[in-house]
């Protein structure tokens, strides 16, 4: 059997080695086929919030699989979807009161980003199909949201001709994750110039644009970069004013990872259209909710069919996937992750705040996420073999080291990966 029939993500396949084999995890622990263990530091892409093989998440979906896998949403229904669309309604930002299931956080987007046209077209609107998005954003690797990411620096720049041309705006860049308002005077200079940059994209770009697109407070595959939630505020007024819908991706930010379960929840704003993934089935099935309001929803209801939402993933609503996701939002709130969470960006500040080295930058944390910024990528070079080495799972990407540990681990295992982060510089 070819060693390359299984092709990697984001890997030159050429020369490439994975030796680390997974053949069992348990809580914050992968165990490879060599005898060795690592406490995976990143939840598995930030999706593992429960840890693995979490009993009552395995049982869940045990059960389910007994009376049935799936069965597909055209013209039919099921408990599951119905009660995880009910739970999400309740336990997001108000407003958001109606739920399209799909199957991964890329899609969602897609589908939020189809909404939005969709949603101008119905309104009798002309020419609103185009985006207004940030600097250092991701929002997948799918063909349409692959545009709302970073022309210049984002994964994706090689699509650039390929791909439809959006407005690109730049945030803050100056914030430390507490403080709000934020009173530094550098940073008060930048959150006005971003507000402003943003504001005269608007004004000449708000006819054409069906929607404002954004990761709340933590921009993660653009480098776990940081901004203010004054930021997200005014964004909501000037959305409204120039009569932009704001779309919100919360598929990384989502169920806690900033320190309330929405990231918006801090920010005090409910958007038009939100999107949750990766947290929502803790790492077991791939499932992605795209929330709208009733106002966005109602523009698709009437007498002509063409006002229909013409999209439907097959997979989408998936009764697995979904019986998963109501037991990990039973446990998250019966066990006070918002607590663990707290808990976790405490540990992080006091062990990674103020790490000097000569090749870094800057060290961010918001809630459970972590990253060190350098100078020079190349400092990385072996460091993920080094981690490995020392029972942790870590994965750098261009100049940031980052953990996003699951919601479940210990102080001792947190102050380990601290440790290992901070090791390979020394």
């Amino acid at each position: 059997m070819s060693k390359k029939s299984l092709w990697y993500p984001y890997a030159q396949m050429q020369g490439m080695k994975v030796e680390n084999v997974v053949t069992g995890a348990e809580g914050v622990k992968l165990h490879f086929s060599d005898g060795t263990s690592v406490i995976d530091a990143v939840s598995s892409w930030w999706c593992v919030i429960h840890g693995y093989n979490h009993p009552e998440l395995n049982n869940a979906l045990q059960n389910q699989a007994e009376q049935f896998s799936h069965v597909m949403l055209g013209g039919l229904t099921h408990a599951p979807a119905q009660k995880l669309a009910q739970k999400l309604v309740e336990i997001t930002p108000e407003g958001l009161n109606h739920v399209f299931f799909a199957d991964s956080g890329s899609v969602g987007m897609e589908v939020a980003t189809k909404m939005a046209v969709q949603y101008w077209h119905n309104k009798g609107v002309a020419g609103k199909q185009r985006f207004i998005a940030l600097y250092r954003g991701y929002h997948g690797d799918t063909t349409g949201v692959m545009s709302l990411g970073d022309p210049e620096e984002g994964m994706h720049s090689l699509f650039k001709g390929f791909l439809r041309e959006q407005i690109f705006v730049n945030p803050p860049t100056t914030w430390d994750g507490l403080s709000d308002p934020v009173t530094d005077e550098v940073a008060k200079l930048d959150l006005e110039r971003a507000i402003r940059d943003l504001e005269e994209a608007l004004q000449k770009h708000g006819h054409e644009v069906a929607a404002m697109v954004c990761e709340p407070l933590l921009q993660g595959a653009g480098g776990m970069k940081l901004y203010p939630p004054e930021y997200l505020r005014a964004a909501r007024k000037l959305c409204d004013k120039y009569q932009v819908l704001l779309i919100i991706d919360e598929v990384a930010t989502g169920f806690g990872r900033t320190g309330t379960f929405s990231a918006v929840d801090r920010v005090g704003i409910s958007p038009d259209i939100a999107v949750y993934a990766k947290g929502l089935t803790a790492g077991y099935l791939g499932l992605s909710a795209t929330m709208a309001s009733t106002e966005v929803f109602e523009a698709f209801l009437g007498e002509d069919s063409d006002r229909a939402f013409m999209h439907g993933p097959t997979f989408m609503g998936n009764a697995l996937a979904c019986s998963v996701a109501l037991k990990g939002i039973e446990i998250f709130a019966r066990d006070d992750y918002l607590t663990k969470i707290s808990t976790i960006e405490s540990i992080l500040r006091r062990e990674l705040q103020g790490f000097k080295h000569e090749q870094v930058e800057e060290v961010r944390v918001l809630g459970a996420m972590a990253a060190i910024q350098v100078k020079d990528p190349k400092i990385f070079a072996g460091m993920q073999e080094f981690a490995a080495q020392n029972g942790v799972w870590l994965r750098p990407f261009v100049d940031v080291v980052y953990t996003m540990p699951p919601y479940i681990i210990s102080e001792k295992d947190l102050v380990k990966i601290c440790d290992t982060m901070k090791a390979w510089f020394k």
